[in-house]
């Protein structure tokens, strides 16, 4: 089987986008391209965006608001043939619920805790919970929305997987030793192996030679 990557198209140039996209067909891996919030409020980010065809298309909007906006959002998107799209499991389980009801084909993604915190950040927003506590609990909250995947730091896989039992995509991978600017990060090979379905890949692949960091990774894989 394949390993499957989402490449992280983090810009908004539609040249610099169309550019990865093309380059980016290596034959021992199943390609799935995210876009975030950058590229879809980018000026004709969203036209571009529909007019790819034959494409695993992830629309990372992380939505978090009411269960109406969060709904009547999803609903606005349906034109451009999105396959994965992540919401705030923190949004609760009203809003969760209204967007599954509204997803048709488009698979829902609960966001767990972002990557970039640490227990030391949420202490400073208010949480008297672990990190390590509050990804179980939005794990089970996930399920019990029916969300048909979750997105979690490689280092929360085991824990998620104990309590979710669909599809988890993992952001926070590097192939080289540079955190950035994520804190919760591993290596592909360790994420595959604590139980990612997809990874997320996003400077470490596009930055540079996109054939030869394929290499890379291939290398490191196998």
């Amino acid at each position: 089987m394949k390993n499957k990557i989402f490449i992280a198209i983090d810009t908004k140039s539609q040249k610099k986008a169309k550019s990865l996209i093309n380059q980016s067909k290596p034959k021992n891996f199943k390609i799935g391209y995210k876009f975030g919030l950058e590229f879809l409020n980018s000026k004709n980010g969203r036209n571009f965006i529909s007019k790819l065809k034959k494409k695993i298309i992830f629309a990372d909007l992380k939505l978090h608001d009411i269960p109406n906006t969060m709904s009547s959002t999803i609903i606005a998107l349906k034109d451009l043939k999105i396959n994965y799209l992540t919401v705030h499991i923190s949004s609760g389980i009203k809003a969760l619920r209204e967007v599954k009801k509204v997803s048709g084909k488009i698979k829902i993604v609960g966001v767990t805790t972002l990557t970039s915190l640490d227990n030391k950040d949420l202490k400073s927003i208010g949480h008297k919970r672990t990190l390590k506590e509050i990804v179980v609990m939005q794990a089970r909250l996930a399920k019990k929305a029916k969300l048909d995947a979750i997105v979690c730091s490689p280092l929360e896989v085991k824990l998620v997987k104990k309590n979710f039992n669909k599809e988890i995509i993992t952001p926070g991978i590097r192939i080289s030793s540079k955190a950035d600017d994520q804190k919760r990060v591993t290596t592909p090979r360790e994420a595959f192996k604590q139980g990612s379905d997809w990874i997320v890949i996003g400077r470490d692949l596009t930055k540079g030679n996109i054939k030869q960091n394929f290499k890379k990774l291939s290398d490191h894989l196998s």
